[in-house]
């Protein structure tokens, strides 16, 4: 995976995560808070229900207080206030129910089937436990009570809720309840309202990360795009200066070869043709005259050692480094006149043939530049190691330059331009500084292994 992939990657991964983060904490929540309203709901509705059934007992305890208020225990009597409460009724499944206090059935209008009969001592598990749950919530004068129990209108066990008291002096219990499938209907209404909006906020929330993602796709994209277009044109540059500095060097080379060598020898070949013409004529200065021409020769070889010593010294390979840049300061003070003070503290340590051919280049390139520009009076040039670096450094006193005007023309040679993409690509480090009296460049390599 590419650099600018895993950039990409690196920006949609986290995103996703905090989306993902996002989506289950409000998922959650969601959940937490449709709990609650439906708990919300459900005793809402319980305690309206308990409500209303208060209302119905009072409402039928105010039916037979005449009768029981009467003070006659005996059966008619019992009978008439049994008939009044069988005769109350609220909608289809809404009834009272009398019970005494072991459990047999004194009155069940809708299931008159049940009447006279011991519902605590029945095998069916559903009676005995709510028979057996009214008569302690009556006798501990609480008297609400859920429990399962037949609904007249559809024949189904459902849940209900009922409210009894209890008849003191006849030891009866008198009760009505309410089925709370209503309440059942209004919490699965609950439930899929909830389960509807997380779908929605889970929709928008995958929008809200899918467009997020394009986003991001889109401008990673496009940096990429504009990348490649600034990495083309940098390298159409990095061409254009490959192909111009070997036109320059090859001018060089052929300018030095036609106005040096060229020369030399064509004054070598008139030397010798005289010296023939001489000897044929038999006189005497014909051997000054080969001896003249020998001398050109030797000049001519000397100027092919110094263009040869120009494009690859030997020093170089044959001494190394240290000797090499102390050849070019010795030849630039006969050159120049300026005094060259050289420091070299490189010890043993021996450069690769890539980072000495950069260093030698670099001091080679400075030293011309001073001699063609600084106008300066000294110079002094350090190689010196600094742990597991090889610092170089050329200084001089001359009348200074604006660096970073330097750096950003486009013309010129080799340049320091090209010095800091060398110096960049061996890993190394390149800081140029420039005032009126001090101009410095310096350089540290990563000495290898």
């Amino acid at each position: 995976m590419q650099l600018k992939q895993k950039i990409v990657a690196l920006a949609i991964l986290p995103l996703l995560l905090a989306i993902a983060v996002i989506g289950a904490l409000v998922l959650a929540h969601a959940r937490q808070l449709g709990e609650q309203q439906e708990r919300l709901i459900e005793t809402s509705i319980i305690a309206s229900k308990k409500t209303e059934l208060q209302n119905y007992v009072e409402l039928a305890l105010s039916s037979i207080a005449p009768l029981y208020g009467s003070g006659r225990d005996d059966p008619v009597t019992q009978q008439q206030v049994l008939a009044t409460l069988a005769g109350l009724d609220f909608g289809s499944d809404g009834y009272f129910f009398v019970y005494d206090g072991n459990g047999r059935n004194l009155m069940h209008p809708r299931q008159p089937e049940l009447v006279g009969r011991d519902l605590v001592s029945m095998t069916n598990p559903h009676w005995v436990q709510a028979i057996q749950a009214l008569l302690l919530s009556a006798r501990n004068g609480d008297g609400f009570q859920r429990y399962q129990w037949q609904k007249p209108s559809t024949g189904q066990l459902t849940e209900k809720l009922a409210y009894v008291v209890m008849l003191e002096r006849w030891g009866w219990m008198l009760g009505t309840g309410l089925y709370l499938d209503d309440v059942e209907q209004a919490t699965r209404q609950a439930r899929t309202e909830v389960a509807q909006n997380i779908r929605s906020t889970m929709r928008a929330i995958a929008g809200v990360a899918l467009v997020a993602v394009l986003l991001v796709f889109a401008c990673g994209l496009m940096l990429n795009l504009s990348e490649h277009r600034l990495a083309d044109r940098k390298l159409k540059q990095l061409a254009q200066r490959i192909v111009c500095s070997q036109e320059e060097e090859r001018s060089r080379v052929s300018r030095e070869l036609h106005d040096g060598i060229s020369q030399l020898l064509v004054s070598v070949k008139f030397r010798l043709e005289l010296a023939c013409h001489e000897l044929e004529a038999g006189r005497s200065q014909a051997l000054s005259t080969l001896r003249a021409g020998l001398a050109r020769l030797g000049g001519a070889i000397a100027e092919v050692r110094r263009i040869s010593h120009d494009l690859r010294p030997s020093l170089l390979d044959t001494f190394g480094l240290p000797a090499a840049i102390g050849q070019l300061a010795v030849e630039f003070e006969q050159r120049s006149g300026l005094p060259v003070d050289y420091l070299e503290r490189l010890g043993l340590a021996r450069l690769p043939d890539r980072e000495s051919v950069a260093l030698f280049r670099i001091v080679q390139e400075a030293l011309a530049n001073i001699e063609r520009h600084a106008q300066a009076r000294s110079v002094t040039i350090a190689l010196t190691r600094s742990g597991p670096t090889v610092q170089l450094r050329v200084c001089d006193d001359g009348i200074g330059f604006d660096v970073m005007l330097i750096e950003q023309a486009r013309s010129g040679g080799i340049g320091l331009r090209n010095i800091r993409e060398r110096i960049e690509h061996l890993g190394g480090r390149f800081r140029l500084s420039s005032a009126p009296g001090r101009t410095e460049l310096m350089v540290n390599l990563p000495l290898p292994g």
